[in-house]
């Protein structure tokens, strides 16, 4: 299993390389590119990663099939006013790899709409060139609930506690 830190991907705007030259198969690299570049404004481009039998799951929710998950981002990013994905580490051997980032996201409703890190890490499959499986493993809380008044402090309140 290959383990890449310092991760540098070989990204590829209109046939331009940034000189990194990828590790990793052409799905990985592709889903990398694009989930670095993808906004409210180009969720098209998921069709380009992902398999049409996909199966993604996340702490929230199970979506199977391209045509629901193209619904699903669709739904998701609604009320956000950006979404940044930052890559910090990738494993990976043959068709499955992990994929461990941050994501700094601003959501109309969520935090007074100011930004909100979560880290987190993804389980994927490669099947004909695209993900078939995406497995999404995140704290829910530190993302979603914390951040709505009453919950949060109550969340915050357990959380000290258990660490204390």
């Amino acid at each position: 299993m290959e383990n890449t830190s310092n991760f540098q991907p070989n990204i590829v705007v209109n046939g331009q390389s940034n000189g990194h030259v990828s590790p990793y198969p052409d799905w990985l690299s592709q889903f990398i590119d694009i989930y670095q570049r993808l906004g409210t404004d180009n969720l098209e481009l998921l069709t380009q990663v992902y398999h049409p039998q996909v199966t993604f799951k996340d702490p929230m929710h199970l979506v199977v099939g391209l045509d629901d998950l193209r619904s699903y981002f669709d739904n998701l990013y609604t009320n956000l006013i950006s979404c940044q994905f930052d890559i910090d580490e990738v494993i990976h051997q043959d068709n499955k790899a992990a994929v461990y980032w941050r994501m700094t996201f601003i959501h109309k409703r969520l935090n007074g709409a100011k930004p909100i890190t979560v880290e987190g890490h993804t389980k994927l499959i490669g099947e004909q060139g695209r993900v078939i499986y995406h497995r999404d493993y995140v704290d829910v809380g530190a993302m979603v609930y914390e951040h709505i008044p009453l919950m949060g402090r109550i969340i915050r309140y357990i959380k000290q506690r258990a660490q204390s």
